[in-house]
């Protein structure tokens, strides 16, 4: 006779019960129920299943499970995001000469522009901080479970010029369109085709006042037009970009001068 937690149960019984929490563990497995396996094998090897009551228990396992899956779509978010390196708002510097306001940051921080369809413009010269900023902030959609997709602006561009030549173009475009947030990282770097151009306006007119962008620039905003060229559809990538956007001007030397290389945000624009 065997004391399993308050219940006195046989050898046989006990060796039934082990059979029935393995093939437990394997049906879970099967039905992909991961975080659930975990908790229950855990429980199980520490022997505090009986710790619990029935209704605790499952509310345990359920909980366990829940955690996982929002865990694991995070973590396939930031993936399917294709961020150039990681970055976290918890380790943004707010030096005085960055002009960089900790609670506007915090504010960003919560998505509530995103979920606002709203606009974010950083500009500032290299080094300041200006794509570790935006992809901190994407980093916390992501956690968010919001969609982001990360972009080198001229890489997108070229991608989607060679996109028009092999007919894949509309559908990269409607991939983009269902992301809740775009990052556009080095705006302006060189000026524009015709084009590029026609794929940038196409690209703000699917997301304007639907979804929202962040865009990062050495050059101030109001040179942008004449990084885009012509100016009917400089006028209207610029009205869609600028209608409805927060901007942020960071300032100061480049973070790379002041501090050792191996320290992540100084090695981002």
């Amino acid at each position: 006779m065997t004391t399993y937690g308050a219940i006195n149960i046989t050898s046989n019984q006990l060796k039934s019960l082990k059979i029935k929490n393995t093939q437990t563990l394997e049906k879970m497995n099967q039905m992909k129920l991961y975080g659930m396996h975990r908790a229950f094998k855990t429980s199980l090897e520490a022997g505090k299943t009986q710790d619990y009551t029935l209704d605790e228990f499952i509310d345990f396992l359920v909980a366990s499970e829940s955690d996982d899956r929002h865990q694991r779509k995070i973590e396939r978010l930031i993936k399917n995001a294709r961020f150039r390196y990681k970055a976290s708002i918890e380790k943004i510097h707010y030096l005085p000469e960055r002009r960089l306001d900790k609670n506007a940051i915090l504010r960003l921080g919560d998505c509530s522009f995103i979920r606002a369809s709203e606009n974010l413009l950083i500009t500032g010269s290299t080094g300041v901080g200006k794509s570790y900023l935006a992809s901190a902030l994407g980093y916390n959609a992501c956690e968010a479970e919001l969609k982001v997709l990360y972009f080198s602006t001229a890489r997108l561009l070229a991608k989607l010029k060679m996109a028009k030549a092999d007919d894949s173009y509309i559908r990269e475009m409607a991939r983009i369109e269902k992301q809740d947030l775009v990052i556009l990282d080095d705006f302006g770097m060189q000026p524009m085709d015709s084009h590029n151009r026609i794929a940038l306006l196409d690209l703000i007119e699917d997301r304007h006042a639907r979804r929202s962008m962040i865009i990062t620039s050495q050059l101030p905003v109001d040179k942008w037009y004449e990084v885009i060229g012509d100016k009917t559809v400089a006028d209207a990538i610029m009205d869609r970009i600028i209608h409805n956007a927060q901007r942020i001007k960071l300032k100061g030397e480049s973070l790379r001068k002041k501090r050792p290389l191996n320290n992540e945000e100084n090695n981002k624009d």
